[in-house]
Formats: structure tokens, C-alpha cells, sequence
């Protein structure tokens, strides 16, 4: 993560009746706007797609990822460059003969770090159709790995360990390797953000690994892991009703509660071995 992704302040340190002026180490949170440009090449169109609140640091990747998981972007190839400018402003430039279904994003919404699905009109419209089919459904993990997992995803959150602050997202491989990861204040940016890359480096369907979850898993952070093709999701806290659903429609492991050598298991069941 890059030095503006984090910040000091003075604080008060009060502990059992003891004030002492103190400096603390914060997650950076400020606001991203990602814009569009598309369309043929005498009459080019610049739309402004999005506003997030998110920690500085990867924010192509976010672009590319949340553009791919909100059925924008079909691949990394229809991408003809992303680049930032200043004042927090991401530009993804589309090749000419691109075209776009950009009812998608008709409904206008202002995503928030703390949510991500807010502002949206309905849930329908968030459901976006999956392109992507798996060769083949063999992933299965060992549970004695799966417990693992976590320890090993803490000691690679770098900016977690200076503010305790951030969210991540990583990939595993079956024998429990670290593939990808990034951190972000915000949970479902930093799953665009590992989206992203992975999208770049043309990794996709990411249907050999497990993907890790350092909170709760949200319906909307099963639906971009179904977006990449990702078949288990494995978080350290609760999912929600939703996300336990919609990883049932889409055929997805979910694991919940992964923390002290246990975990819950919600749907597929068949990928763990005990």
C-alpha cells in the first residue's frame, strides 16, 4: 500500500483514568470517482460511472474490478488503457469498437465504503448476469488448511497492522499459498481492487481457488466472487440470509465463522474434506 494510505493524528489515551497525549495511526478514506470513456473514435463519451469511498492505494485495479463485476467490462481486453488523475479521479478507457450496456448503471447510486449495495434501487438490478462457466468443478479443500488461512491473511495486511482499520480480500490455492491479496477501508473495494488485478493478469475464472474474507460476507461480495467464478468463500465473520442464498443460486461454498480452528459451513459442503 502506498504512504498515502495511511495517516497520523493526536489523540487523548485514556486507560483506567490515565490521559496521555498520544499519536495513532488511521486507514486513509477518501472519495474515488471512476469515469467511463467510450464509444467511436470521432465522438468519444466520458461518463461519469461511479463514486466510492475507499483507501487510496491500487485504485486502477478497483476500477477495472468494479467495472467487471457490475457487468460493464466482459474482459480486460476490451480495456485500451486506466490511468489516474489528480483529485482522486480514475479514467478506464475502452477500445473503439466496444459496445456498451450501460442500463446497468442506470439507477445512479453513490456506493459507500461501509456497504457497497446502498443507494442501489433494487436488488434485481445488483443481480448481474455471470458470463463465466467453469471447466470444471473439482476444487475441493482440506479443513485442516482451511483453519489455517487466516493467520496466514493477517500476516500479509500490512496497513491492518499499523491502523487495525482495513478489510481484505485474498485468493488461496489448495495447498494453501497465497496467491493475491488487497486491503482496502472499504470490503467490497478491496475485493474489486483483487478482481481487478486478477482481471489484468487474465487469471479469470478463479475457480481454483478459495477466496478468504477478512469480515462478514455480504450478498453483494458473493455476487462479484460469482462474477470472477470463485466456487468457495470463506469468511472470518457472518454471512448474511442474502449471501447464504445467493451462494446456493450460484453454486458456491460459503463458509462463515472461520476463526479458532472452526468454521461453519452454509452451502457446498461437498468442496471440504474432513
Amino acid at each position: 500500500m502506498p504512504d498515502n494510505a495511511i495517516t497520523q493524528v493526536a489523540i487523548k489515551k485514556v486507560n483506567t483514568g490515565n490521559v496521555a497525549d498520544k499519536e495513532d495511526v488511521l486507514a486513509v478514506e477518501e472519495p474515488l470517482e471512476i469515469r467511463l470513456n467510450y464509444g467511436p473514435a470521432n465522438s468519444r463519451i466520458q461518463k461519469s460511472i461511479s463514486v466510492t469511498m475507499r483507501t487510496p492505494g491500487n485504485d486502477t485495479e478497483l476500477a477495472i474490478g468494479f467495472l467487471y463485476t457490475e457487468g460493464i467490462l466482459k474482459s480486460y481486453d476490451q480495456v485500451k488503457g486506466a490511468f489516474t488523475v489528480p483529485d482522486n479521479i480514475v479514467q478506464v478507457v475502452l477500445k473503439e469498437d466496444i459496445p456498451l450496456d450501460l442500463s446497468k448503471l442506470e439507477r445512479n447510486f453513490y456506493t459507500t465504503s461501509s456497504c457497497g449495495v446502498c443507494g442501489k434501487s433494487s436488488i434485481d438490478a445488483v443481480k448481474t448476469a455471470c458470463d463465466i462457466t467453469a471447466m470444471s468443478d473439482t476444487l475441493r479443500f482440506d479443513a485442516g488448511l482451511i483453519y489455517k488461512l487466516p493467520d496466514i491473511l493477517r500476516q500479509h495486511q500490512q496497513v491492518f497492522d499499523s491502523t487495525g482499520g482495513l478489510h481484505a480480500s485474498a485468493l488461496f490455492d489448495t495447498y494453501g499459498n497465497l496467491v493475491l491479496t488487497r486491503e482496502d477501508v472499504g470490503r467490497h473495494n478491496a475485493l474489486d481492487k483483487l478482481i481487478g488485478v486478477a482481471l489484468e493478469r487474465n487469471m479469470l475464472p478463479l475457480d481454483n481457488y478459495l477466496l478468504l474474507l477478512s469480515g462478514r460476507a455480504s450478498f453483494e461480495l458473493v455476487q462479484k466472487a460469482a462474477m470472477a467464478g470463485i466456487k468457495i468463500v470463506a469468511a472470518v465473520g457472518a454471512p448474511s440470509s442474502l449471501a447464504v442464498s445467493t451462494a446456493k443460486e450460484f453454486g458456491i461454498s460459503l463458509i462463515g465463522f472461520l476463526r479458532d480452528q472452526r468454521f461453519n459451513i452454509y452451502t457446498g459442503a461437498e468442496r471440504i474434506n474432513f
